[in-house]
């Protein structure tokens, strides 16, 4: 598998490079004209631009030591008053689990635990070059396909977020950039439901208005959020908070890497029957929701219990399949309702608007 590394110096040459070839392209002659450079010239010129925002995005892929930093800067709605920060930490293994060309796909695992670690399926990040379509969050557990306009998609990359059990989580489309010679990929602001972190341990708002900024680094890489956490049961979305979020990935061989690895090798081939139903789930609807209202947990526990007993040897692979795909039958609709029917009651504070 590709864990390339992208170095500042190697980014800055690399946008040197790029940055000479567009200047002599667009070179003024004695008339002072511009000069139309030729095809082979801007065919080779996109060729290296893409190459080099696959590279940025396949340099993700590698072992970390992970600390997901959140701190509400902001209250926004009277009467609020700021939570502590939240700051934790783990080991994460991510590696890349199909590479097409022009679509990459990198899953994340947890390594956490005490004295006996354990691996934890975590998120998972899906690229596509220059897509007609991406899916976004549009709240109480309900998404939907959002064409992009070809002058949004050229050049540009989405980026779709799953879910622990590979549900959706969010999507956006940017541009990766190269200035200063730093990689980074920033989308405009898109919706996200509540992070486990909060939705666990409060009720008073119902999704995330957030930017989502991925920044490589000399160490790694680091992946920032700049949050509004929207209340939505009024006649408009009301912000309650600020948040701004640091997730922060260093390179580290100091864990056992073989707890995350092993556990993807027993358990990659159920996942992929997961995925794939879920991939037909959404290429067969323009929208579609998950029933259950706020945490998902009687379908993703379930899934990660099954991806367990394939791993253990306890259930035939093909029939935890097929009670995968029965489970997200289950619990999925195509019939999404009025968003306030989808919303799990709140708190009186986040009632207010």
């Amino acid at each position: 598998m590709l864990t390339a590394r992208i170095n500042a110096a190697t980014l800055a040459a690399t946008a040197a490079i790029a940055l000479m070839t567009a200047c002599t392209a667009t070179s003024a002659s004695s008339a002072g004209t511009k000069l139309r450079a030729p095809a082979s010239a801007v065919s080779a010129e996109m060729d290296s631009q893409f190459e080099q925002d696959r590279q940025a995005i396949l340099a993700m892929a590698g072992d970390y030591k992970v600390t997901f930093d959140f701190t509400e800067t902001v209250p926004l709605l009277k009467g609020y008053e700021l939570k502590e920060p939240k700051l934790s930490g783990a080991h994460e293994v991510v590696r890349v689990i199909e590479d097409r060309g022009d679509f990459i796909s990198l899953q994340h695992i947890l390594v956490v635990g005490g004295d006996e670690k354990f691996p934890v399926k975590h998120w998972r990040q899906d690229w596509q070059y220059e897509p007609e379509e991406v899916m976004v969050f549009i709240g109480g557990n309900a998404w939907e396909m959002r064409d992009v306009a070809p002058d949004e998609s050229d050049g540009a990359w989405s980026q779709t977020v799953y879910q622990v059990d590979d549900s959706p989580r969010y999507g956006a489309v940017g541009d990766w950039s190269y200035d200063n010679g730093v990689a980074e990929w920033t989308p405009p602001h898109e919706w996200r439901p509540l992070p486990r972190r909060d939705m666990t341990t409060r009720d008073d708002y119902h999704a995330v208005d957030a930017m989502n900024r991925h920044v490589i680094t000399p160490f790694g890489w680091v992946h920032e959020q700049d949050n509004s956490k929207l209340i939505l049961t009024g006649e408009a979305p009301q912000a309650l908070v600020h948040e701004i979020g640091v997730n922060t990935y260093k390179a580290s061989s100091d864990f056992d890497v073989g707890i995350a690895t092993d556990y993807w090798d027993a358990t990659k081939t159920f996942w992929a029957a997961v995925r794939e139903e879920w991939n037909t789930i959404a290429t067969e609807n323009d929208h579609f929701a998950i029933t259950i209202k706020g945490e998902t947990g009687d379908l993703y526990g379930p899934l990660l219990d099954l991806a367990n007993e394939v791993r253990d040897g306890t259930k035939p692979l093909e029939t935890a399949s097929e009670e995968a795909r029965a489970l997200i039958q289950e619990y999925v609709t195509p019939e999404i309702g009025e968003l306030a029917t989808r919303l799990r009651p709140t708190t009186t504070l986040a009632s207010a608007n």
